[in-house]
């Protein structure tokens, strides 16, 4: 009973210490000393919470002196919410953790970052770095297929769902308001053109919403196929859901979850030790074993039998930097032929 209690007391401190919010922070922030990290930290961040929960003892163990505060979102949300605060000038966050690459290259060209290279982040592929030190990946999520065991055979790639010999009815995220979809959609319209999502329509795709719903319409049937992230499908068979996953043969799509710093931080020193922290060893293993999602570590392997970073980059389609401007200025295009495409 007693260790219980313990127990009790020391998750009560913890979180304390680390707080997750779902709605804007309040607080104002109190400024670390200088060359010393303390003070407080609120980053905003789309990470799943049960990932802060673990790494709260970690971040608290590294940084007794720094009181770190989440807002946590999905990464429209986060994004809104930012947008919001810039436009009335008062930004509250001093970190950034979203998985919408998009986002912070548009950010940095606005000179909305501080420049900052964790001695972390050079074990990193240069491809997940931002070579001007305004931003880089903390953690991969990865857009692949899946499918029911027991059904229908099923598709092999991205390509076949709009085209070829694969029938079959398919759940598809809306990149009208899921940013993982968006980034799914921005590789899909460059690498196959204007007649990917009118032929997806064509062949019955059914648009779910977000992950959440793409996994509940494979599992329950309603769907043959699916296209999902490979968190949301290892998690599920975690759980003994019937779900398969299927590498396309066109390559999955990384999707990187950055970490930056804004320009406007009052608590520079505590805010870069907070990024130091969540790109070490530690704070990878957690993003992996917790959250089922890749490290950028390239000495950890993947989620539940995964491979590792590097060969994850293998099998995925590059990241480039035409690819980058495509969803930076023509999104809102992509998104209107989506909308097209499925509005008929």
């Amino acid at each position: 009973m007693l260790l219980r209690a313990a127990g009790v007391a020391t998750a009560l401190v913890l979180l304390a210490a680390c707080r997750i919010e779902s709605a804007a922070p309040s607080a104002g922030p109190t400024l670390a000393r200088e060359g010393t990290p303390s003070g407080d930290v609120w980053v905003y961040t789309s990470m799943y919470r049960h990932v802060l929960d673990a790494l709260e003892p970690l971040l608290k163990a590294r940084l007794p002196d720094v009181r770190v505060h989440w807002y946590q979102a999905g990464s429209e949300k986060v994004a809104s919410r930012l947008e919001a605060e810039r436009a009335a000038g008062a930004i509250r966050a001093d970190l950034l953790a979203t998985s919408d690459p998009f986002l912070y290259e548009r950010l940095a060209r606005e000179g909305a970052l501080l420049r900052y290279a964790s001695p972390n982040v050079l074990r990193v592929p240069r491809a997940l770095v931002d070579l001007d030190a305004r931003y880089a990946a903390l953690r991969l999520s990865t857009m692949v297929l899946v499918h029911r065991q027991g059904g229908p055979p099923p598709p092999t790639s991205f390509a076949a769902l709009a085209e070829g010999p694969w029938t079959g009815r398919v759940a598809i995220g809306d990149p009208l308001t899921s940013g993982t979809a968006f980034t799914w959609a921005v590789f899909c319209d460059a690498k196959y053109g204007a007649s990917f999502f009118p032929g997806l329509r064509q062949r019955g795709a059914i648009v779910a919403g977000g992950n959440a719903a793409v996994l509940q319409k494979v599992e329950s049937g309603e769907a043959d196929a699916g296209v999902l992230l490979l968190e949301n499908a290892l998690a599920a068979q975690a759980r003994g859901s019937p779900i398969q996953v299927v590498w396309p043969t066109d390559g999955a799509v990384v999707i990187p979850g950055p970490a930056a710093l804004f320009a406007t931080t009052p608590n520079p020193v505590a805010a870069k030790a907070v990024v130091d922290v969540l790109l070490s060893p530690e704070g990878q293993r957690i993003i992996v074993e917790k959250g089922d999602m890749h490290a950028v570590d390239p000495r950890l392997a993947g989620p539940r039998g995964e491979a590792g970073v590097s060969e994850l980059l293998e099998r995925a389609r590059p990241w480039t930097p035409e690819l980058l401007e495509r969803g930076l200025t023509q999104g809102g295009a992509v998104k209107e032929r989506f909308r097209q495409a499925f509005s008929q």
